[in-house]
């Protein structure tokens, strides 16, 4: 091998996975497919103002295949483990570049969602963990017995006690964030703001889309608690 040759080999680019921008496209693509779960079991989930009948058939509609349902799982599962593993892997990066911190820190340029993006990640996940313990499997079910393919019931049991939906609310309030950022950092990952007025419209669109979503999702536990769904 010529000296040329082993120099460039020497010094050629990191792969797609090792690069920090490869890092965050892998974080932005599987952003997209977290979000759009996000956003389609949202849709599904305001079928619960339709009723016992509607909310249980369509429950019901989701287990009608279930090696669809594990296809989807699987597709699922791995998003978050890479999402997870790429944000970690980009915070250790950050971490080691500046061993030492500022003896000021300057936040004035990033907003509270992204300062906390590290560590309402983890609670998120403790909550999605909680959440489908209590909701899918039935093993947390405190105050009321869980009853197996009767979602309604299940869904209204569970919110109508109060810290149960306190704590739904609260780590819906940090994913709104968790969103927020996480919507302009996949767009920013994709390379579309060009100008300050299309970074700031963006910006406005990331939170109001968060605001949205996650409005929809904490009316639920909120309708139990007041009467509304019974």
């Amino acid at each position: 091998m010529s000296t040329g040759a082993a120099t460039i080999s020497k010094h050629q680019a990191p792969g797609f996975w090792k690069s920090t921008n490869g890092k965050k496209i892998v974080m932005a693509v599987t952003g997209c497919i977290l979000f759009l779960f996000v956003v389609a079991h949202l849709l599904g989930n305001l079928l619960i103002y339709a009723g016992p009948a509607r909310y249980n058939a369509y429950a019901a509609f989701l287990h009608f295949d279930g090696s669809l349902l594990w296809i989807i799982r699987s597709v699922l599962i791995v998003s978050v483990l890479l999402h997870i593993e790429a944000a970690a892997q980009l915070w250790l990066r950050n971490k080691r570049a500046r061993p030492v911190g500022y003896a000021r820190k300057n936040s004035d340029g990033a907003s509270y969602a992204s300062r906390t993006m590290y560590w309402s990640g983890p609670i998120v996940l403790a909550f999605i963990i909680f959440h489908l313990l209590e909701f899918t499997g039935g093993f947390i079910h405190p105050g009321s017995q869980f009853i197996a393919g009767n979602v309604y019931h299940n869904v209204v049991a569970g919110f109508s006690v109060w810290w149960i939906a306190a704590w739904y609310i609260f780590a819906l309030c940090l994913l709104g964030m968790h969103l927020r950022h996480g919507l302009w950092s996949m767009l920013q990952s994709f390379g579309l703001p060009h100008s300050r007025t299309r970074e700031l419209a963006l910006k406005q669109l990331a939170l109001w889309i968060s605001i949205i979503i996650i409005g929809g999702y904490i009316s639920i536990p909120i309708s139990v608690l007041t009467g509304l769904i019974k």
